[in-house]
């Protein structure tokens, strides 16, 4: 155990001491407040008013045009279009609209005119409010009372409640936690296996493990490079997770409140929608407090380690038979990355119909439960995930850990130590079922 210690203490002090290390540590959080700071610059920035002159020939549009988002409209009356689409500009104005004499029911050769092209919202919000005006005088022309009508419509929204306590539900609160905690754990099975691959191929390449393997057991380097690795991963999680926090938290010393209700305006958001918004964030977070969090995160821990456990000692084993053809190696590591390939797509499955067979088993299976069941734990527990699954998937993970490694000792004692030969999975499986 002392060995297998100076090893874990080895690989965790050369890697936590690399510039990458620390540059890859300080992206993460610089990318997540970038995330947050950068649309509300850049919806600050775009104050620019603009004014656009109106030739209303239909007389069905005059101060119906709502001035918002910086965009105001001014009615011009006895204009000459050519002249003004020629002068707009030296008038003021950024653009020209003009709107024909139309029928109603067939309306048609509307125009905007403008030195460069319009914008996406600047069409988008031009047609949307013709489109409303329009609406409302074909209602007034069939006698519709539009206010009636609004009152009329129905605007019911069912409560979900779920469990035995009839805790407040939300699909999508549960869909958008498993979504990002099966993705995660995707993301670290993939990094940190291909981690502890590289890292095994480097040292049997260089000739570093013939020295370590004179002082200490092959079982004792794996395990230890594996559980050094495992620490790197944590550390960093750790670290994110602390500086994201920070943050978050001294986001209001940097921007004005004024900025990020610009931002929101600029967000084309009406004062109904802010008030819409404002309503979903309430319950939103209503049902973000009735979440099992204890619960939810010490599963994801323990899938965080199983599932790095179980796959990295695959990975090591493979990264023993390298040579220095790296094609090789991409080989050989398919049939390992292929399973975890087929679980995000699982978890994809499983977080929009958590109770299907297909994202049971795929949670309780080895090579997929790490993304899979932590795709379904955020529906309930024991409701969407009775516990009897959750013990199997723990019991069935631990074993397949178990196996893997003893699996990949006996590939690995033997593959580190051959050079100069091309390994096959064919040969390699024979090192397996030999005594």
């Amino acid at each position: 155990m002392e060995k297998i210690w100076l090893i874990i203490n080895r690989e965790f002090t050369t890697r936590v001491r690399k510039r990458s290390f620390l540059i890859v540590t300080l992206l993460v959080p610089l990318a997540f407040a970038a995330m947050i700071i950068v649309p509300i610059l850049l919806a600050t920035s775009s104050s620019e008013k603009k004014q656009i002159a109106v030739i209303d020939k239909s007389g069905f549009f005059e101060n119906k045009l709502p001035d918002e988002k910086g965009v105001y409209f001014k009615y011009l009356k006895n204009q000459n279009i050519d002249s003004l689409k020629t002068h707009y500009e030296d008038l003021g104005y950024s653009g020209v609209l003009y709107i024909p004499a139309i029928d109603i029911e067939r309306p048609s050769g509307f125009e905007y005119f403008s030195k460069g092209q319009a914008s996406i919202t600047l069409e988008k919000n031009i047609n949307s409010h013709i489109n409303d005006v329009i609406e409302k005088k074909r209602m007034e022309l069939q006698g519709i009372d539009k206010s009636r009508l609004d009152a009329i419509r129905s605007d019911v929204d069912v409560e979900f409640r779920t469990g035995s306590d009839e805790k407040k539900g939300n699909s999508w609160v549960a869909y958008g936690v498993g979504y990002a905690s099966g993705f995660i754990i995707y993301i670290v099975l993939l990094l940190f296996g291909t981690s502890v691959m590289r890292g095994v191929m480097e040292e049997k390449v260089n000739r570093i493990a013939e020295v370590m393997i004179s002082s200490v057991k092959p079982f004792q380097l794996m395990m230890g490079k594996i559980i050094g690795i495992a620490a790197v991963g944590l550390l960093q999680f750790l670290i994110w997770g602390v500086l994201i926090t920070v943050i978050y938290s001294l986001l209001p010393l940097f921007l004005s409140p004024d900025s990020i209700h610009a931002a929101s305006q600029n967000g084309a958001m009406t004062q109904a929608n802010n008030e819409q918004a404002t309503e979903a964030i309430r319950r939103i977070t209503g049902v973000v407090g009735s979440i099992h969090w204890t619960l939810l995160l010490s599963c994801f821990v323990f899938y965080f380690l199983g599932g790095y456990l179980f796959y990295s000692s695959l990975y090591a084993a493979v990264g023993s038979l390298a040579n220095e053809d790296a094609s090789d190696i991409q080989q050989l590591s398919f049939p390992i990355t292929l399973p975890i390939i087929v679980g995000i797509m699982i978890m994809m499955k499983a977080v929009q119909d958590p109770g299907s067979q297909l994202a049971v088993w795929g949670s309780i299976i080895p090579f997929t439960s790490p993304m899979v069941m932590m795709a379904r734990l955020p529906y309930g527990v024991p409701g969407t995930v009775p516990y009897w699954q959750l013990i199997l998937s723990f019991v069935m993970l631990i074993g397949g850990f178990i196996f893997t490694t003893w699996i990949a000792a006996k590939i690995y004692r033997t593959g580190i130590l051959m050079y100069g030969k091309k390994i096959t999975l064919k040969e390699a499986i024979r090192w397996i079922v030999r005594t």
